[in-house]
């Protein structure tokens, strides 16, 4: 992939450079700020996808002091997962937060969430989502949006039915309504610089031709409705594999945004540590 012009691998686990100037591109294999600039990505996984749609741990810690502790440890970016149904489903995105977390039963973090953090806690669900984003932001941390799955739960699987094109839950239709809303509604939110468009595509039903007929649809819809950010994209296999692109490279209408997101875990090579 070292004769890509327009594209970037990323890497999550990269240290940081401080970043003085935003929207973000690439320049052949380098992610550049604004004045050409490298800068090396160092983002934390946050998640906001599972059932009861908020982020992890804002029952227990104000987004304030989670943030200035993301950046204390030496990170300047955050991973910062959404499920589908958050921004195509108007039911699930209009409940609140208590009413989301009332339904799961999940009581004693109502009471946490009430404490930490109670500006959220009678917000809709999709406003909560901004708020931490721009909690982020007050911070000088960078977001990726990341398209996690799309029936809000625990990811992955290859039987989960949210891995690939056609998919129960993995409408292609959806999906790029979907990445078209977040995409606008983030629009002008600086320190938001990339979207990742699908977390780890998997499962029985995964195949190279879907994969090139889908994800430029999903890249193109991104950056018409938001030509600043990152369109970061991830290979087949859990995003561990993206061997495919050595025989066709993708075609898009748009240059100096595209990136490759690839996955690497310990087990998967046979390593136990």
């Amino acid at each position: 992939m070292g004769n890509f012009t327009t594209s970037s691998i990323l890497l999550l686990f990269l240290f940081s450079s401080v970043v003085t100037s935003l929207p973000l591109s690439t320049n052949s294999r380098w992610i550049v700020d604004d004045r050409g600039r490298r800068v090396k990505l160092a983002c934390v996984n946050w998640a906001s996808h599972m059932e009861p749609v908020l982020a992890e741990g804002l029952s227990k810690q104000p987004m304030d002091t989670i943030a200035k502790r993301i950046v204390s440890m030496g990170f300047n970016c955050v991973r910062f997962t959404w499920p589908l149904y958050l921004i195509t489903n108007d039911s699930l995105a209009s409940l609140t937060v208590r009413q989301s977390f009332q339904q799961l039963g999940l009581l004693e973090s109502i009471a946490g969430i009430q404490a930490n953090n109670p500006s959220i806690i009678d917000v809709s669900l999709i406003k909560a989502y901004q708020a931490v984003v721009s909690s982020l932001g007050k911070n000088n941390v960078m977001v990726i949006l990341d398209n996690h799955i799309s029936k809000p739960g625990w990811c992955c699987s290859n039987l989960d039915d949210n891995g690939f094109f056609g998919d129960k839950y993995f409408d292609p239709d959806l999906w790029i309504t979907g990445l078209t809303r977040m995409a606008t509604l983030f629009n002008g939110v600086t320190n938001v610089v990339g979207m990742s468009l699908r977390n780890e595509p998997r499962g029985p039903k995964q195949n190279i031709n879907d994969w090139y007929k889908y994800m430029p649809k999903g890249a193109e819809a991104v950056h018409s409705a938001n030509p600043n950010v990152l369109v970061i994209l991830s290979g087949l296999s859990f995003d561990r594999d993206l061997s495919f692109l050595k025989n066709q490279q993708l075609k898009l209408t748009f240059s100096g945004k595209l990136v490759f997101e690839a996955h690497w875990y310990g087990f998967s090579d046979g390593q136990t540590t």
